[in-house]
């Protein structure tokens, strides 16, 4: 990947134009694409470690199993989230300073990352693992679930620390313009998740505990890898021990951006714990096709979340560089590129829906239930995909009032959409799946309003500053 160097800028970066890109210049849709297909790539290798974990476990040890570790997935997110809330708020700061071509800052930037994303990780990882067994009582999981959900989740929440490493070093190389790097250690660790599950699970009949361990030993495998390999190949990452002083500004930036972006994502993992606990009430069957249904939506979703991610760290850098008009252009393109994916995407789960849950189970119930709801969430797939994009541009620019608009949205939206449909309307389970869909629609029109609104803001702002120092 190359960074363009434009004639100001400085003979430093000539070393660094293998592991970087500077969006700042160029073909904006060219730079977005080629930026998002290696995070493309990785998240759907990321989604192997859930897949894989769910397959051999549903196939393996059976639906109560399955419904076991999918009951407690979007607590643990819960935990996760607020790392990888704070690690996009670092890649924000990052990028930003990379954008407007200070090098000096970004390697502080990055030394003093450090120092955030191990005390936020290590906290979470504390916290995940004393709160196991409370928070599985909320959830209202059925008796004959509780015994895998409490394994499970006690296993993967402990090592929380790994996942916070791991998204750390990502950020901030995504803020560089490398999703290369991440790429690479993310295949790494889902192949040695699928040969850790398969051993541990099936031949050493270690159970659900046989699962959470090969995950979390290919966390630890991803995050570490990644730190070694960017020392050796990026500049950036060599740290000189000045780089390392605590920088009251930049971690003032760090929190500003990070607290909000990581409530966003927690209240995501919150709203979906609701609606999970509301799930776990109609027994095991239910549970196992909402489960099912979840891991396959979560590699659909994968295009819209990397093309988000890369207008994100679009947005960054040219925020940090003034140039708004490539921002509102690139966001455009974007939301071009996601009604065609959201329409491609509903039509596949619309021919092979069916198919497509037999992978996870065998139970004919489970497969036609989740079928069924697979349906009703393809037909606003084109909502979500805008949620992605248009919250990506967000976030890159460094908006936290819409992060904290976003993470209320998700919680209330699901919260009176779920009450309605099911309470109101008699909907019974299913209103589960059209609250997502409801919630969803909300969410893309709040973010399209709010990103008219922030980029007449920040242009009125930066065309005043200019004024003022021209008078000056």
């Amino acid at each position: 990947m190359d960074r363009v160097v434009n004639g100001a800028a400085s003979a430093a970066h000539a070393d660094k134009k293998e592991y970087v890109m500077d969006m700042t210049e160029g073909n904006s849709l060219k730079l977005i694409m080629k930026f998002s297909i290696p995070l493309l790539i990785g998240n759907l290798f990321q989604q192997v470690y859930s897949v894989v974990d769910s397959v051999v476990v549903g196939r393996h040890l059976g639906a109560n199993a399955l419904g076991g570790v999918g009951s407690v997935g979007m607590i643990s997110f819960l935990f996760f989230s607020l790392c990888n809330g704070m690690a996009a708020g670092i890649g924000v700061v990052i990028s930003n300073y990379f954008g407007a071509k200070h090098d000096d800052m970004v390697k502080k930037a990055i030394a003093n990352a450090v120092y955030v994303i191990l005390a936020v990780g290590i906290l979470m990882s504390v916290l995940g693992f004393c709160l196991t067994g409370p928070l599985i009582r909320l959830m209202n999981t059925p008796a004959e679930a509780v015994p895998y959900a409490y394994t499970y989740m006690k296993i993967t929440c402990a090592f929380t620390v790994a996942v916070a490493v791991y998204n750390g070093i990502s950020s901030i190389l995504r803020a560089l313009g490398d999703s290369r790097t991440p790429l690479i250690f993310l295949i790494i660790a889902s192949v040695i998740n699928a040969v850790l599950d398969i051993i541990l699970v099936v031949y050493m009949d270690m159970g659900v505990a046989g699962a959470a361990y090969a995950t979390a030993f290919s966390q630890i495998v991803s995050g570490v890898g990644s730190i070694i390999y960017a020392v050796k190949t990026n500049s950036y990452f060599r740290l000189r021990r000045d780089d390392f002083v605590v920088n009251h500004r930049i971690m003032k930036e760090d929190f500003r951006i990070g607290i909000p972006m990581a409530v966003q994502t927690s209240m995501i993992s919150i709203s979906c714990s609701l609606l999970q606990a509301l799930i776990n009430g109609y027994g095991p069957a239910v549970m196992a096709a909402y489960t099912a249904t979840g891991k396959v939506e979560g590699i659909v979703f994968q295009p819209f979340s990397s093309l988000g991610l890369a207008l994100s760290t679009f947005a960054g850098q040219n925020m940090g560089a003034g140039r708004y008009d490539r921002i509102r252009k690139a966001v455009w393109q974007a939301e071009c590129i996601t009604i065609v994916l959201s329409v491609v995407l509903f039509a596949a789960i619309l021919l092979f829906r069916e198919n497509i849950v037999s992978f996870f189970v065998t139970d004919e119930e489970v497969i036609r239930l989740g079928a069924k709801g697979m349906l009703i969430s393809g037909s606003m797939y084109v909502a979500l995909g805008t949620i992605y994009t248009l919250r990506g541009a967000l976030n890159g620019m460094g908006d936290v009032v819409f992060s904290m608009i976003n993470g209320f949205l998700e919680v209330g939206g699901r919260v009176v959409f779920a009450l309605i449909l099911m309470y109101v309307l008699n909907m019974g389970f299913w209103g589960i799946w059209y609250t997502n869909i409801f919630t969803w629609v909300v969410i893309a029109f709040t973010a399209a309003v709010r990103l008219v609104v922030y980029l007449r803001k920040v242009q009125s702002k930066t065309a005043l500053n200019e004024t003022n120092d021209i008078r000056k």
